[in-house]
């Protein structure tokens, strides 16, 4: 069985992500090592995975006392309200801090399980299964977790490490192309923000992760999580460098709430148009060259992106964004915090451009101009 693995470690923490194609029969044997006093199992999974991987997963853990809950993940129940009715249930069944919680599926089911098994009588046990290409490229590196608000997107959280991380890419398999761009986004975003190699590297093998080569996409989404960790390990708490990861995420958060999470756009669809955005602006204002933004539009061209380039492209529509833009998270004053871009692979650094509600305005009349 091959099995690549990643370290993280910081001052308090430290774990393995571990990547491969069909390693999840390796979880029992990992939970004993990591967590021998564990007796009770908590298994969140998320609803739409297909039963055949349930079954497995169960059926690997006979030895425990498995309780199983299927987490219906869309954006409107990733809520203090569901965290709520979760936390009762564990407590109804007597876990205590030594047991684990397992949360498997995508981002949201992370999200959600890890904000739980962090407030659970103040943190119990927690491994992470991240079973799309976004979750395993984005939600399951860095210990960020959290539920929505109506006021915006994971606005309620906290900072809490797994014990372990198993992503495997045999769960990639039954993903469709929409939700493989998901992850995709990232992955991409990774590359814009740190590693003009791996730009290079995914214009020519974008391709291949969307065809599900396994080799190419195990060398993406480990590539994808250690540039992701290299930020995280310098700024665990987010309070400055991490934000960069944040890169067309503030356009991105905007368009999700204003469209209500409805799921004719996805986060990683969202995540492309803002980075796109995020250039554009970085164009305008004088720290990004206009031949940047046409060597991303490039790459979005050239793999079947392009319907994604056309839904904010007029003044009006961008404009309908600004009201959310205002609750972005990286926000600590009256003005928007944007991560802007100098080139591929630098970007400019957290709180430099702080742009008001009216400067924006003035700004965004001259977006259809590329």
């Amino acid at each position: 069985m091959n099995i690549n693995k990643i370290n993280y470690k910081d001052s308090n923490k430290d774990y393995s992500i571990l990547i491969g194609n069909n390693i999840y029969s390796i979880l029992s044997s990992k939970i004993r090592g990591l967590c021998p006093r564990t007796r009770k199992i908590a298994l969140i999974f998320d609803k739409g995975l297909p039963y055949s991987y349930k079954s497995k997963i169960i059926k690997n853990l006979k030895n425990f006392d498995v309780y199983v809950y299927n987490f219906n993940a869309n954006e409107k129940t990733k809520s203090i309200k569901s965290v709520i009715l979760f936390l009762e249930k564990l407590l109804y069944k007597n876990f205590n801090r030594s047991d684990l919680i397992i949360g498997i599926g995508g981002g949201i089911t992370l999200d959600f399980s890890g904000f739980v098994a962090s407030i659970f009588k103040r943190g119990i046990n927690f491994i992470s299964m991240p079973t799309t290409l976004l979750s395993q490229v984005d939600a399951a590196v860095g210990g960020k977790t959290g539920v929505n608000s109506k006021f915006g997107k994971n606005l309620i959280g906290s900072f809490f490490q797994p014990k372990l991380v198993i992503s495997d890419t045999s769960f990639l398999k039954s993903l469709k192309k929409k939700e493989m761009i998901c992850g995709y986004a990232e992955i991409l975003k990774h590359a814009v923000i740190k590693d003009r190699i791996f730009f290079n590297w995914l214009k020519l093998n974008t391709k291949h992760i969307f065809s599900h080569n396994s080799k190419k996409l195990i060398y993406a989404i480990k590539k994808s999580c250690n540039i992701k960790l290299h930020f995280v390990n310098k700024d665990v708490n987010e309070k400055n460098i991490r934000m960069i990861l944040n890169f067309g995420h503030t356009f991105a958060h905007a368009i999700e709430v204003k469209n209500n999470y409805s799921k004719s756009t996805t986060h990683g669809e969202a995540v492309l148009s803002g980075m796109i955005l995020a250039t554009k602006l970085s164009v305008i204002k004088k720290v990004c060259n206009k031949k940047t933004l046409n060597e991303l539009i490039e790459i979005y061209k050239n793999n079947n992106l392009i319907y994604l380039l056309k839904k904010y492209r007029s003044a009006k529509d961008i404009k309908k964004l600004i009201p959310y833009l205002k609750n972005d998270k990286k926000n600590d004053d009256e003005k928007i915090n944007f991560i802007l871009l100098n080139k591929i692979g630098k970007t400019t650094q957290p709180n430099k451009h702080k742009i008001s509600v009216k400067e924006l305005k003035n700004k965004i009349k001259f977006f259809n101009q590329y």
